[in-house]
């Protein structure tokens, strides 16, 4: 398995890895590792691929304690972790009878979660790329010869790019169910 840091219970149920240790069915192993494999490519930390993975697999709502235990992360990347699937709505937090932690789960509507991702990732940080490439272009009026001729060229490139994606993306974002 890619990363080695899950650890899975033998078929006797006992942790293969350190009996003592929180305990993954390799279901839920396999689960994670799928998630954390489409984290890489979304270029997003594994712990939240983790956290995301077990959320998703899990039949019961998990508390923050619960996560951390049983993926064998930090306190830190558990909380960060769930605070950032919440803002991308990822994650949503339900209160659980006869209990005063807060539990949490998987939102498992694709269409909405790509939308959410298009909006908080990707918008956000496309929003002052058309400030930024004209300071590169002032900058690009120094140069001399071929070297400014390509980039200024190359620079030309990002301006089509920008503009398609100003106006491709909000009717993604629309079509998505995006914020």
């Amino acid at each position: 398995m890619a990363g080695d840091s899950i650890k899975t219970m033998d078929q006797s149920g006992a942790n293969a890895t350190n009996p003592s240790a929180s305990r993954l069915t390799p279901v839920e192993a396999e689960v994670i590792e799928l998630f954390v494999q489409f984290s890489r490519a979304l270029g997003q930390p594994r712990s939240v691929a983790e956290i995301y993975g077990l959320l998703f697999v899990s039949h019961l709502p998990l508390t923050l304690q619960d996560l951390k235990e049983r993926l064998n992360i930090s306190l830190g990347s558990t909380s960060q972790g769930l605070q950032f699937l919440q803002e991308l709505g990822a994650v949503r937090a339900v209160e659980m009878p006869h209990s005063r932690r807060t539990h949490y789960t998987a939102v498992a509507e694709l269409r909405k979660l790509a939308g959410n991702f298009l909006s908080s990732q990707i918008s956000t940080h496309l929003s002052d790329t058309g400030d930024r490439l004209e300071r590169i272009t002032e900058q690009a009026g120094s140069l001399t010869g071929e070297a400014r001729k390509h980039t200024l060229k190359r620079l030309d490139t990002l301006k089509v790019w920008q503009y398609r994606s100003q106006k491709t993306l909000p009717f993604l974002l629309k079509m998505l169910g995006g914020r």
